[in-house]
């Protein structure tokens, strides 16, 4: 009885150490496979508004039809165009439906952008920056850093534009794809990839997939249990060893004050009010304060950021500016619209009393130096939204809607930049109600993009969401000595902002009410967004220097660690 115990327990112990070697054998040829499709990706030149986004949309449709689970299932497989663009440009969708239970159709989003900022960072590496292989060998003869020549004599480092943002991340979810269209008994649910271009500024491919999305639900009887992107992660700061993981995305505005003062000649400079003046307060109080920073779930968002500041002169001339423009780069983690509008408009009454205190200051010393009689001459300030000024308009009986959409067709078609075409509606209301007295309008300009978390305590898609990325993350770490930390708020934009907005009605409202020409300017499917309400997890390739010539992504976690935790995840949601 003994020996056949013994014997029995030597059989299982065999059949396992067979297993683990089969299931490594697989690990390590999975692992190879997203590399050199990380290669072949990384070698397309799909640059952010140019035809190489087309080019790789076209070669991921056709791995996608080359595998026998499309050939089988054709329907499953979309090109999802983008409406009226001359680039032909589209993101490419595949659905895997699991066998396990055929009547769950509970699905999992995994989605990814398939662009990349320009190549002109390379420098006389230019040529090289999209074949992996050989920029490696021209790496070794390059000035580089200390941190950036250790990384590339380890031979862990994948180097290109597109390594680590974010092309090996979609070979990650690629080859998932493709493993799980091979083994769809092993799937309680579905798996929808999706690949979109535009991500890197108008996120145009993920926008213009929701409809998709909002038919394979209706038609095909989906239901959205999250999504998970595998856009890039890096260390929080030297000497970081953990790797993390997010359960949402920060949002962005784009605040815009427009600054009229009162000219004067450089002669008599106490007699004015410099908008240009007006805008460097401003900056002072706003750029890069922590003070104006969002914070949510005890994260701090990045603070505030000038984008642009100019003037608004059109020639040289001895009269000091009477108007500019200043904008600034607004992370939101959980503040609402009204919140953040009153904090703004705060700013610039605060710019302005600033600039009141020391033009009289300095006009004192200098009637006081010239032996001549003080009397400050500071002209008033008026601090308004562009609801404000809308509403003024209209109590004053000059609001002409449509003029605004004319004179806003009109600049567009001059070629206007968008965050600027406003400034000639604001112009016009200011004239249409006579106000020529000093004035600041902050209105909000594109793109917007919205914030969004998986809350953990929601009791549903978001909870279990969380749930079973915390058990996969704990598995994977134990299983390979990697740490992982979860935070609430992926810190750069992101197209899993598309997916979910956290801001209510109200808020969204006061969005609108001071973003001109909302519709026109910044045309999001709003509803469509509400309607699909995806909580949505970064988990991410892991690596350094993303939109930096030494960006590198780190190959024993992205290609090895990484599908790991994702293939957990997977199995604890839908196996």
């Amino acid at each position: 009885m003994g020996a056949r115990v013994s014997a029995q327990a030597s059989f299982f112990r065999k059949k396992q150490e067979n297993e683990l070697s089969c299931r490594n054998c697989k690990e390590k040829e999975m692992l190879t496979d997203i590399l050199e499709l990380t290669k072949t990706l990384v070698r397309i030149r799909s640059v952010n508004g140019t035809a190489g986004e087309a080019e790789i949309s076209k070669t991921i449709h056709s791995w996608f039809e080359d595998l026998p689970y499309f050939h089988k299932h054709p329907e499953n497989l979309f090109f999802q165009p983008i409406p009226g663009d001359t680039l032909g440009r589209g993101s490419v969708i595949a659905l895997v439906e699991g066998t396990k239970n055929p009547s769950d159709r509970r699905t999992l989003l995994l989605h990814g952008h398939t662009d990349t900022v320009g190549t002109g960072d390379f420098g006389y590496l230019e040529k090289f920056c999209t074949d992996p292989d050989a920029l490696a060998q021209h790496l070794k003869e390059a000035a580089l850093p200390d941190d950036v020549k250790k990384d590339l004599e380890s031979g862990d480092f994948l180097f290109g534009r597109g390594a680590v943002d974010m092309k090996s991340g979609d070979a990650v979810f690629m080859e998932i794809l493709k493993y799980f269209s091979t083994h769809p008994e092993e799937l309680s649910g579905n798996l929808l990839g999706s690949f979109n271009p535009v991500e890197e500024n108008a996120h145009t491919g993920i926008i213009t997939s929701l409809p998709l999305f909002l038919n394979l639900e209706k038609e095909r009887g989906l239901s959205y249990i999250g999504a998970v992107n595998n856009d890039f992660t890096t260390r929080l700061f030297p000497g970081d060893d953990k790797v993390t993981l997010y359960t949402g995305a920060g949002g962005k505005i784009l605040p815009c004050f427009y600054i009229r003062g009162k000219e004067t000649h450089v002669g008599q400079p106490f007699e004015g009010l410099d908008a240009s003046a007006l805008a460097s307060e401003l900056l002072n109080i706003l750029n890069l304060s922590t003070v104006y920073a969002d914070t949510g779930q005890g994260e701090m968002a990045p603070p505030p950021s000038v984008l642009k500041l100019k003037d608004l002169k059109d020639f040289y001339n001895v009269q000091t500016a009477k108007e500019a423009l200043i904008y600034f780069n607004y992370y939101v983690y959980e503040k609402d619209m009204p919140s953040i509008t009153e904090e703004l408009l705060a700013a610039a009454r605060k710019a302005g009393a600033n600039l009141t205190e020391k033009l009289k200051k300095n006009h004192e010393r200098f009637c006081r130096a010239n032996d001549l009689p003080f009397d400050s001459k500071v002209p008033g300030l008026k601090v308004m939204s562009y609801a404000d000024l809308i509403m003024l308009s209209r109590q004053k009986g000059v609001l002409d809607e449509s003029a605004l959409d004319r004179l806003t067709e009109e600049e567009l078609e001059k070629g206007t930049e968008k965050r600027e075409v406003p400034l000639a509606l604001i112009r016009s209301l200011l004239d249409a109600i006579r106000f020529t007295d000093p004035v600041i309008v902050l209105y909000y300009a594109p793109p917007f993009v919205p914030h969004c978390r998986a809350d953990r305590k929601d009791g549903g898609c978001g909870e279990n969401l969380y749930e079973a990325l915390a058990e996969a993350a704990a598995e994977t770490g134990k299983e390979t000595g990697q740490e992982f930390r979860i935070l609430n708020y992926y810190p750069s934009l992101s197209d899993s902002s598309y997916l979910k907005i956290d801001d209510d009605t109200e808020s969204l409202q006061c969005l609108k009410d001071s973003f001109p020409e909302f519709d026109r300017l910044s045309p999001l499917p709003l509803e469509d967004i509400q309607a699909l309400d995806i909580p949505a997890i970064n988990i991410g390739t892991y690596g350094s220097d993303a939109h930096k010539w030494t960006e590198r992504v780190n190959i024993p976690y992205t290609f090895g660690i990484l599908p790991k935790l994702e293939m957990a995840l997977i199995r604890k949601l839908l196996g």
